[in-house]
Formats: C-alpha cells, sequence, structure tokens
C-alpha cells in the first residue's frame, strides 16, 4: 500500500531537556514523553481484496523528552478569530497554564480582538495572561480576548510579534484562522525568525479535515437537540404543525446531523453535502403533504448552507474572512411550505426556530472542557519542541501533528454514504435522494 509520511516543520534541534515531570524528576509521574518515531495512520481499516491507496501517517502528539525552546525564556501569544464557539476559554486557559506551571514560560500574552490586534494601527495592544485573569473563564462561552474576522499584512502581524519577544504563536480558529496561520509561519520562515505557529482547531461546524471533532461541536449539538424537542412538542400540539429548526453548517451539515440523531424526532434533514427539491412527486413539498396527511405534524432540521441553489440571488456576497454568506434557506423554506399548503387550501401551522447565536455563545459541556484541554496541551507540547506550521490534529481518538497546509487543503463533509448519513437516513424515514 503507498503511504506517505506527513512532513513537519522543526526549528532546530531540541537542546533544552524538558521540564515536564517524568520518572526522572518525580518517581510518582510515569514517563510522559512520546517518541518521535510514533505515527498514527489515517486509514486503519484493512481488507486484503481492497487496498486503500494514499495512507498518511502522522506524527502522534504529545510532550517530547527535549525541547527547543528555553523554557524558563520563553514568550508565548494566543490569538482567537472567527465566529464564537463554546470552549474558547478553556483553551486559553489551559494554554496558560501548561506553559506556566508545566514549562516556566516567562510570558503568556492574549492578542485581542483576532489578527486585528496583532496590526498597532488598530489601536488594540495586548493583554498579559496571568493565572489569576485566567482561573475562571472555563466557566463563560466566548473568548476574553475578543475575535474578529478578515486578515492583517503577514509581514505588520511578524513584526509585532517579534517587538513582543514572542517565540510562540498559538492561533485558535477555523479554516481562515489556519490559512492566516500560515501565512504567519511563511514570513517568519522567510526572514529566519524562530517562531513555532501552532493551530488549534476551532469550529462549530466540525468540518476541518483530520480533526475528528472539533471542540464546541458536542456542546452545539446539546444544544440544538433541546431546540428541536421544542420544535417537535410545537408541531405536535397543533393540526399539520410542522417544527422548522434551521442549525449552523455553512458547508458541512455535521450539526443538522447529529443532533438529528440525538433528537430522534426529526423527519427530515437536509444539509449542503446532499441537494434536494422542493417540487414534484417526490420532492420535499409533496413528501410533507403526505407526511401531514398521515401523522399532522412533521419537524424538519436545515442546515444553514443546504439548498442554497433553490434561493434566487442577485450577487454572491462573501465576509470579512472570504466566506460566502449564504441567503436564509430557513425563512425561504418557511415561506415555501405556507404557499404550497395555502394552494392546497389545507391548514398548516409552522414554527419556525433559528437558535444559531444562543448555541455558539454557550459554556462548553463537559466533553468538550476535556477536548479543549488535551487540544491546548498537545500545542504547548509541539510547540516547546521547535515545531511550527501544524494544526494539533485528532483521528482514532489520538491527537496527531497535521501540517497547516495539509489541514486547510479543503473541508470535511458529512459522507453520504458513511454511518453518519446511514443512521440519519434510518431514523427520519427520509428519501435517500431528492428526486424532482
Amino acid at each position: 500500500m503507498n503511504a506517505s509520511f506527513a512532513p513537519i516543520e522543526r526549528l532546530g534541534p531540541a537542546l533544552f531537556n524538558s521540564p515536564v515531570p517524568s520518572l526522572d524528576t518525580d518517581p510518582h509521574h510515569p514517563n510522559p514523553f512520546v517518541s518521535d518515531d510514533d505515527f498514527i495512520p489515517l486509514h486503519i481499516t484493512h481488507s486484503p481484496s481492497h487496498l486503500r491507496p494514499g495512507n498518511v501517517f502522522f506524527e502522534k502528539a504529545g510532550p517530547r523528552e527535549k525541547v527547543f525552546f528555553n523554557p524558563s525564556a520563553t514568550r508565548a501569544a494566543v490569538v482567537t478569530c472567527g465566529g464564537l464557539c463554546p470552549g474558547l476559554n478553556n483553551v486559553i486557559r489551559s494554554l496558560v497554564f501548561c506553559l506556566h506551571h508545566h514549562y516556566g514560560a516567562s510570558a503568556i500574552y492574549g492578542v485581542r480582538y483576532g489578527y486585528h490586534g496583532l496590526n498597532p494601527a488598530n489601536g488594540h495592544p495586548p493583554i498579559e495572561l496571568t493565572d489569576e485573569l485566567v482561573s475562571d473563564i472555563h466557566e463563560i462561552g466566548g473568548t476574553i480576548i475578543g475575535t474578529s474576522r478578515g486578515p492583517q499584512s503577514p509581514a505588520v502581524m511578524l513584526q509585532t510579534l517579534k517587538d513582543l519577544g514572542i517565540n510562540i504563536l498559538f492561533t485558535i480558529g477555523g479554516d481562515g484562522t489556519q490559512h492566516g496561520s500560515y501565512k504567519i509561519y511563511e514570513e517568519a520562515q522567510r526572514q529566519g525568525y524562530p517562531l513555532s505557529v501552532i493551530g488549534i482547531p476551532k469550529t462549530i461546524d466540525n468540518d476541518i479535515q483530520y480533526v475528528s471533532r472539533t471542540f464546541g461541536f458536542g456542546t452545539a449539538v446539546d444544544a440544538a437537540r433541546n431546540v428541536i424537542d421544542v420544535a417537535h412538542t410545537e408541531a405536535r400540539a397543533v393540526l399539520n404543525g410542522v417544527g422548522l429548526v434551521k442549525l449552523m453548517g455553512r458547508d458541512s451539515g455535521f450539526i443538522a446531523a447529529a443532533s438529528t440523531l440525538a433528537s430522534g424526532e426529526v423527519n427530515y434533514c437536509l444539509i449542503p453535502e446532499l441537494p434536494f427539491t422542493l417540487d414534484g412527486a417526490h420532492g420535499l413539498l409533496s413528501v410533507l403533504e403526505q407526511r401531514l396527511a398521515r401523522k399532522a405534524h412533521a419537524v424538519i432540521v436545515v442546515a444553514e448552507g443546504a439548498g442554497q441553489d433553490l434561493i434566487p440571488k442577485d450577487s454572491l456576497q462573501r465576509d470579512a474572512s472570504g466566506n460566502v454568506l449564504h441567503a436564509d434557506i430557513g425563512l425561504f423554506l418557511r415561506s415555501r411550505i405556507l404557499d404550497h399548503f395555502k394552494s392546497l387550501n389545507r391548514p398548516v401551522n409552522v414554527r419556525y426556530i433559528d437558535p444559531s447565536y444562543l448555541i455558539r455563545g454557550l459554556a462548553a459541556n463537559t466533553e468538550d472542557s476535556i477536548l479543549c484541554d488535551m487540544l491546548a496541551r498537545h500545542a504547548v507540547h509541539a510547540a516547546m519542541s521547535g515545531r511550527t506550521g501544524l494544526v494539533i490534529g485528532y483521528i482514532h481518538n489520538r491527537f496527531v501533528h497535521v501540517p497547516t497546509a495539509m489541514a486547510t487543503d479543503g473541508r470535511k463533509k458529512v459522507a453520504l454514504d458513511g454511518d453518519l448519513w446511514k443512521s440519519v437516513l434510518a431514523v427520519t424515514g427520509q428519501p435517500p435522494a431528492w428526486l424532482p
């Protein structure tokens, strides 16, 4: 089988002994160190009759016995970018605690309002992150250092980091954030400045490649399930009630699919990966009409990026990060459902709920809190070892080092032939494909 090793850049030889507690320093501690010879394969399923080409082996994440930076002289910075996501403060807190207590870093700064704060012309200088400042922040949603969208000049951002004497930059964000992270990494390489740039994957949509679950996703699914259950209650309480819930998912329908499974009360789940039709004998409106005739209620979950081809648009617009701004599929569906049943002279009661901002501003739940802590600590270990230009990945319940260029060369999608979507079809009973 053809296989390759994902290349990870290193700033130079690691010459300092790691201060992370081990058997050498404390007989009560097991050996915590990971060997540079430990790798995790992308594909683990093996069939003699069907070999999978193109397997990739990723470095296993974890503390190394030798580190590149002198721990007591290390200065780090943390930046959060893009939309809010449950767990941002957890990651910040764990980064600070790991850097201070495991490595004894001299200073850690929080960059304010995303990459915006790395441009001095914007007037938002970084703040120092201390144990006292971050001690309770994991109990609240949002990010204490603020966030923003949009790029800044890599040369200007690097100069700001150099002026502060920063050795390590942690970038917490999704696809756009990590594209920006890679530009800073490239600029540092071009100038010969020894800066470790480590990405921590953050997206409520769970669409980052080589990351099986991003932090905040579980919290979002928990909250979305509660909304769906309320929509189901509303729909059942009235004649021909339709609970219509729009969830986040610009390009990938993971929240919609997972919350559909968690609730078990959804009849139709619409995601960006699978086009659907409204009209015709097998379109959504006709299928919904038949459902209401049988059961007198229905629940529809739609991801924000689904059905965009059905909505007339004058022009394509983008946000500051370059993401396509989608039309509101929820309001569009609501209108079309009402018009359809009005034309049939049949009563229908549509209860439309869009909980997007209520979901992403929550504090992290238990599972996400654990994931945040582990991602942060592995990011610190990677940075201190002198690695750079990588994102902390998560595959097969193992943390790995993924080159940033690999992590950002596409988006993870719901596989229509995978277990997740097959389970959605089984639970909902909806058509496997929407035919005209």
